[in-house]
């Protein structure tokens, strides 16, 4: 019987660990970053410059010594973005995020760019959970049980359960292949939102990289969520001096299908900012209020952590050369513009579709086309390095020729315009001489008019050859149409950062502008459905 003593006081405890904790008032700070990007140093921003993990370091260290029960979120899309990601994959991140103290992640779209197994490897290092309630990994054996729907942190004293959410449609913008599944989004996050509750969690923080405005549709058909930390959309939210113009406040309120209050915050991108906000919890576990201090910028008032900063250095050293590297130059510098109501191009990712022609025309393409939402910076005025058009075309993604009819090329235009104007994810840039006219007044699948290619109207059966992205080419960004295309086409092996660097060497200095490439029209006015108070520039998914 003595024997029996030691099991049975161990199952009462666990017992008493698995029914439902009564729960108590507490206020957690919750400290937050998204969509990294693999920046590791501080990124130019109007004369001055922003950003920085060794910044981000000294903050942080700075709020868990004065803040009551600081946790450190990241809300996915540490991956890509610079050489440091194309060299190291990832690891050089997740190095410093461990010093740091990271202590939940979900996952984001680009952290699937290059596989399941380059992923695997930075989980398998990870000191911190992995989540995403809405995929299902059973057929991929290298994330299968690494990555899990949820997490609990102990936080003074209380439980606080973290669920992790990434975008539905990873599999068209991503490359996470045929072994990742995607759970319905609602339903698997309230299934994982719903155990944490039957665990007696009831303080509950959803880590998303939905955007902005899905994580806004989102709140209100969930129940038991009390703070969506967000990513995905680069969303600036609450008023910083001489930052952008923000999308929203900080935090954004709103309620869930109980009527509960829902908090929703996002810390823009590159890590220019640190999220960071104060919740009080009552005894139910639901939020009964929070401070309105918003996220701070990352900028050169903020000492650099030592520690940090020689870890930082030590994985940039080697890059230096090779990032620092002169390439071109720009007097004006090359705007990576979003899109705007009536001009759905951008100066540098027109820059990019000519660097792509440039690079083909030889082999016979007449035209080029990229993803806006491929294109992902813009150039400082002065010179150019390699590292900033790493910056810039930071997917490795190579240059495919596609031929096609004039009628085909109509088609695969059309293909993503269909969310127009709320959102511009998928919309192609061509290079100059190609033009185009968008018809929001025409339904989907007639939109697109006035096509030109290289300086003449296009022939519904006449031949062309194209350039796009291998991304584009195998489907990426809702583009099911050009993957059809498959006996049509050539893979150059061209890097299409390789291609832009040329292009700038050979068009030094090199200047980018709205060209009307790509004309929207047919807008509604003021006072219609998306009039006056609407947006005027959609977003692009990141």
């Amino acid at each position: 019987m003595r024997n029996l003593r030691p099991a049975l006081f161990v199952a009462l405890l666990w017992c008493a660990s698995a029914l439902p904790s009564s729960g108590g008032p507490v206020t957690v700070t919750i400290l937050h970053t998204n969509d990294l990007h693999a920046h590791v140093e501080p990124v130019a921003y109007r004369g001055g410059e922003l950003g920085g993990y060794a910044r981000h370091a000294a903050l942080v260290a700075r709020f868990r010594a004065s803040d009551p029960n600081p946790v450190l979120l990241c809300a996915g899309d540490t991956f890509q973005g610079t050489l440091a990601f194309n060299v190291y994959e990832g690891l050089a991140d997740l190095a410093i995020m461990n010093v740091m103290g990271y202590q939940a992640m979900t996952l984001g779209n680009h952290e699937f760019d290059r596989g399941p197994a380059v992923l695997a490897r930075f989980a398998a290092l990870a000191r911190f959970p992995l989540l995403a309630a809405n995929l299902d990994l059973a057929d991929e054996p290298s994330l299968a049980g690494v990555v899990k729907p949820s997490a609990v942190l102990e936080v003074g004293g209380e439980r606080l359960g973290i669920v992790g959410a990434v975008p539905p449609d990873l599999q068209s913008i991503s490359s996470p292949g045929p072994t990742v599944r995607l759970l319905d989004l609602e339903s698997s996050v309230q299934a994982a939102v719903d155990a944490l509750t039957a665990a007696g969690v009831d303080k509950v923080i959803l880590l998303s990289h939905l955007g902005y405005r899905d994580d806004l549709a989102l709140a209100p058909r969930l129940r038991g969520v009390d703070v969506i930390v967000g990513g995905h959309s680069h969303t600036l939210l609450g008023a910083v001096p001489h930052l952008p113009q923000p999308a929203g406040e900080y935090p954004t309120v709103v309620q869930d299908r109980d009527g509960h209050t829902v908090l929703v915050v996002q810390a823009w991108e590159w890590g220019k900012v640190l999220g960071r906000i104060q919740v009080s919890f009552d005894e139910a576990g639901r939020v009964a209020g929070w401070d309105q201090a918003g996220p701070v910028p990352v900028d050169a008032s903020v000492p650099e952590d030592p520690t940090v900063k020689s870890l930082v250095a030590a994985f940039e050293r080697p890059l230096a050369a090779a990032r620092d590297r002169v390439v071109g130059h720009t007097a004006g510098g090359i705007a990576r513009t979003r899109v705007t109501a009536r001009h759905a191009e951008s100066p540098m990712a027109n820059v990019v579709a000519d660097a792509m022609l440039a690079a083909t025309a030889a082999a016979g393409s007449v035209a080029a086309f990229v993803n806006i939402g491929g294109v992902r910076a813009g150039i400082e005025p002065g010179p150019i390095t390699y590292g900033q058009a790493v910056t810039v075309q930071p997917f490795a993604n190579t240059l495919v020729q596609i031929d096609l009819t004039g009628a085909e090329l109509k088609e695969i235009l059309e293909e993503t315009l269909g969310n127009l104007p709320g959102s511009a994810a998928g919309l192609l840039c061509p290079s100059r001489g190609t033009s185009y006219v968008i018809d929001l007044a025409k339904p989907a699948g007639q939109r697109v008019r006035d096509l030109v290619v290289a300086g003449l109207p296009v022939a519904a059966d006449a031949r062309y050859r194209i350039t796009v992205p291998s991304f584009i080419a195998a489907g990426g960004d809702g583009h099911a149409r050009v993957a059809q295309l498959a006996g049509r086409r050539y893979d150059t092996g061209l890097v299409d950062v390789d291609a832009l660097v040329e292009y700038l060497k050979a068009n030094d200095p090199t200047e980018g502008r709205l060209e009307g490439r790509v004309t929207v029209v047919g807008l509604p006015q003021a006072g219609e459905e998306g009039g006056a108070g609407a947006s005027s520039s959609p977003p692009v998914a990141s």
